[in-house]
Order: structure tokens, then sequence, then C-alpha cells
């Protein structure tokens, strides 16, 4: 099956396609990754994961045509930017 592995920064996003067995979970995609840069510089077994949106754990199977996006922190509260915005400055995420 098809899988896609996304790991997005402010100004590039690495992408890595991934060809897997069927009943591969989230941790056998990201063990494929971890060698690749920018991914074996990540600390992938404490770094928030979603498919499609959803949060997923390692444990989580995938299906074809899964991305597993690597999430990064944020840097400020979204209601604090959203403050910020209503009051005339201007935040970005």
């Amino acid at each position: 099956m098809h899988i896609e592995v996304a790991y997005a920064l402010p100004d590039h996003q690495h992408r890595v396609h991934l060809e897997l067995l069927e009943g591969a979970r989230v941790a056998d995609a990201l063990a494929a990754v971890s060698k690749v840069s920018p991914f074996r510089d990540l600390d992938l077994a404490v770094q928030a994961l979603a498919v499609f949106g959803r949060r997923v754990a390692h444990d989580d199977e995938l299906r074809h045509g899964d991305r597993i996006d690597i999430l990064r922190p944020l840097l400020v509260d979204p209601k604090e930017a959203r403050r910020r915005r209503a009051a005339g400055g201007s935040e970005r995420r």
C-alpha cells in the first residue's frame, strides 16, 4: 500500500512516499523514514502525529493512501494570536 510521510517547516515541506505491506502501522512508516533527512534529526518517538488532521498513535493501522503528518509544536497559542490580531497586532503561526 502507498503511504506518505510529511514534515512541514515554515519554508519547506519534506515528503517521502513509501510502499508498505497491508496491515502496516504508523510505527512501521516512521521506521522506514527514520534514516532520511530531516526525519533522522527528529525524535520520532515523541513527535505528535496525524493522518489527515486526526491525531494517531504509533500502533494505529494505516490504510492505502494515508499521509502521516509529523506535527510541530505551536509557537503561539491560537487564542492569544487571535487576541493580538484583534487588538491590531499581527501574529503569525
